[in-house]
C-alpha cells in the first residue's frame, strides 16, 4: 500500500501552512511521504514559504493513501470532487465555521497519525450528478457532495420539478436546493429542509422562500432522476454546483439531477456519532 500523504490546505484558512506545515513534519517523522497541495489560488491567498514544493491537486490524489483538508467544508467539497473517481479517503481538518464534514479540530492535529495508519471508519456518501440542457445540447456536467442549486438573482423565479415525468413541486419563489445527505446540514437545511443520516442515499428537494404554502421538502428514492425546469429565468437565475462558479440560466434550459456513479470517502475517526456532532455544530450541546 502507498504511504504518500496529500495534505490540502486552503490558505485562506491555514494562513502561511502553518498547520499543514506541522502537519508535514509529524508525517515524514514517522517515515510518510507528504506532498502540500492548496485547494484556492486566488485573491487573498497569502505565497507559500520560500523553498516549499507545491503539487497540483489532481496530480496529489493520484496514488494517495489520505488527503487531509484543512479548512471549512468548502475546502472538503473541493478536494471531493478532485478525488471522486479514485475512492481516496478524506480526513477535515476544520479551520472554518461549522465543519460539519470535518473530524478533527485544530488543537487536536495529533489525531491525524491514527488516521494514516488506518485507524478509522470510512465513510461512504453519495454524490450527485448534474447534467445542463440548452436546445438538446449539454453545456455542463458536474458533480456534488452538498447540492446543487438553482437561485434567482434579485427577482423571483418560476421553479418546476419532476421525477420521471411527475410534477413533484411547483413554485414561484427564490430558488431551490437539491442536496445529498451529506448536504442536508447545509443550505437545504438553512432552507427548512430536513436533517438526513449522511450515509444515507437520498435526492432531497427543498424549495427557498416559496410563494406558496404547499410548497415544502421532498425526501426522494436515489434511483430517480430530478429533472429543474425554470422559467422566467432569463437574466435573472443562476445555477451552482456545490457553492461553485454561478453559470447563468435561460428561459428553457433543462437541468437533470441524478445519483452520481461516484462517490466521496471521509474518514471516521474518534466516537462522536453524526448527531453529537450536529448537536455541537448548531449551537444546541457543549
Amino acid at each position: 500500500m502507498t504511504d504518500h500523504i496529500a495534505l490540502c490546505p486552503n490558505p485562506l484558512r491555514d494562513k502561511g501552512y502553518q498547520l499543514a506545515l506541522k502537519a508535514r513534519e509529524m508525517l515524514e517523522a514517522e517515515g510518510y511521504t507528504v506532498t502540500v497541495s492548496p485547494v484556492y489560488h486566488g485573491d487573498g491567498a497569502a505565497p507559500p514559504p520560500a523553498g516549499l514544493r507545491l503539487l497540483p491537486l489532481e496530480e496529489a490524489v493520484r496514488g494517495a493513501k489520505l488527503l487531509v483538508s484543512f479548512g471549512g467544508d468548502g475546502t472538503i467539497l473541493r478536494v471531493a470532487r478532485a478525488a471522486m473517481e479514485l475512492d481516496v479517503p478524506i480526513l477535515g481538518v476544520n479551520l472554518g465555521n461549522k465543519g460539519f464534514m470535518a473530524e478533527l479540530e485544530r488543537d487536536q492535529i495529533d489525531g491525524l497519525l491514527e488516521a494514516v495508519r488506518g485507524n478509522y471508519k470510512p465513510s461512504i456518501r453519495m454524490m450527485l450528478e448534474a447534467e445542463l440542457w440548452r436546445e438538446g445540447r449539454l453545456l455542463l456536467r458536474d458533480g456534488a457532495l452538498n447540492d446543487v442549486v438553482v437561485s434567482g438573482v434579485v427577482h423571483t423565479i418560476d421553479l418546476c420539478a419532476m421525477s420521471e415525468e411527475t410534477v413533484v413541486t411547483q413554485f414561484s419563489g427564490d430558488g431551490i436546493v437539491v442536496s445529498t445527505p451529506t448536504g442536508s446540514t447545509a443550505y437545504s437545511m438553512a432552507a427548512g429542509g430536513p436533517i438526513v443520516e449522511p450515509c444515507a442515499e437520498n435526492i432531497i428537494l427543498t424549495p427557498v422562500c416559496p410563494h406558496a404554502l404547499a410548497a415544502r421538502s421532498f425526501v426522494l428514492a436515489p434511483e430517480r432522476t430530478v429533472t429543474i425546469l425554470p422559467s422566467r429565468a432569463g437574466d435573472r437565475a443562476v445555477l451552482s454546483v456545490d457553492g461553485g462558479a454561478a453559470v447563468p440560466l435561460r428561459n428553457g434550459d433543462v437541468l437533470k439531477i441524478r445519483k452520481s456513479r461516484h462517490r466521496t470517502v471521509l474518514a471516521h475517526v474518534g466516537n462522536k456519532s453524526f448527531f453529537d456532532r450536529a448537536y455541537e455544530k448548531l449551537g444546541e450541546r457543549r
